[in-house]
């Protein structure tokens, strides 16, 4: 790794380290739940930012019981409408490096995945929770609506209609149910969680670049396109992916016999 600060000057409430060619970033302010500060959500940028090329996976974590009980209120008080709007757009940015970034990420989730904290978790491409795990948006609740893209977001997991029950009645989703309509993709047991997501993430690293790439960038927007536009983008990346020396040679193993097998169970 190089030498100084190799994921940028991160605030003492974020701790990161490097395993292999996976980076992990906790949330580390346990006793606040890991409510998110504008401090905090800066960082991530930061980490983003300065993660090392070596790095082909992120994995997003948390001290202590919870993964985060969502933003910090503290921060809100005195806040006029200008500043609300600009507070949102700084989330998006950061959040939408993560949906939006060079590599794809894990979330890892724990105990209260609440309000920002369900933002967070979001916008990462995999969310594996432990069974401790519980789901809400309690905004409808504070007077206030959702301001880090879980409008957006959220819709696209479970539907709509379960966000508005969400917002409207406070409405709380333990893990299994979360997982069933579709909040995280694993559910594992407790003390667990950091296992199967380096395990996950591991696995994604060990992937050819350019399809990791091409699933990370392209297939949400594809999935959003008209089937026209869809179908299109879909052979540009099709193309694109299949003329590398890496695919080529991936491909070759393959057809040799010299390709792990597919397995039932990624982890």
């Amino acid at each position: 790794m190089p030498s100084g600060q190799p994921f940028g000057a991160l605030p003492d409430v974020l701790r990161a380290e490097r395993i292999d060619q996976v980076a992990v970033l906790a949330l580390a302010r346990p006793a606040k739940r890991n409510a998110l500060t504008d401090e905090m959500v800066g960082g991530i940028g930061s980490f983003l930012d300065h993660l090392d090329p070596e790095v082909k996976a992120v994995i997003i974590e948390a001290d202590g019981d919870h993964f985060c009980a969502g933003l910090d209120l503290n921060e809100m008080t005195g806040r006029d409408a200008i500043s609300g709007l600009e507070h949102s757009r700084r989330w998006h940015r950061v959040f939408e490096q993560i949906e939006f970034g060079r590599v794809p990420v894990v979330a890892a989730l724990k105990g209260a995945v609440v309000g920002g904290g369900l933002e967070l978790a979001a916008a990462a491409h995999i969310r594996v929770a432990e069974e401790s795990a519980f789901y809400a948006l309690p905004e409808g609740q504070r007077g206030i609506f959702v301001g880090g893209g879980a409008s957006v977001r959220v819709p696209r997991l479970i539907g709509t209609h379960r966000m508005i029950d969400m917002m409207l009645t406070g409405r709380r989703y333990e893990a299994a149910e979360g997982q069933a309509i579709g909040l995280s993709q694993y559910v594992v047991p407790a003390g667990t969680g950091r296992k199967t997501a380096l395990d996950l993430a591991r696995r994604i690293a060990g992937n050819a670049p350019q399809s990791n790439y091409a699933i990370v960038q392209a297939l949400p927007r594809i999935a959003q396109a008209n089937p026209r536009e869809g179908f299109m983008m879909e052979s540009l990346m099709a193309g694109i992916t299949q003329a590398t020396d890496d695919a080529k040679g991936r491909m070759q193993n393959f057809l040799s016999g010299r390709a792990p097998k597919v397995t039932d169970d990624p982890r």
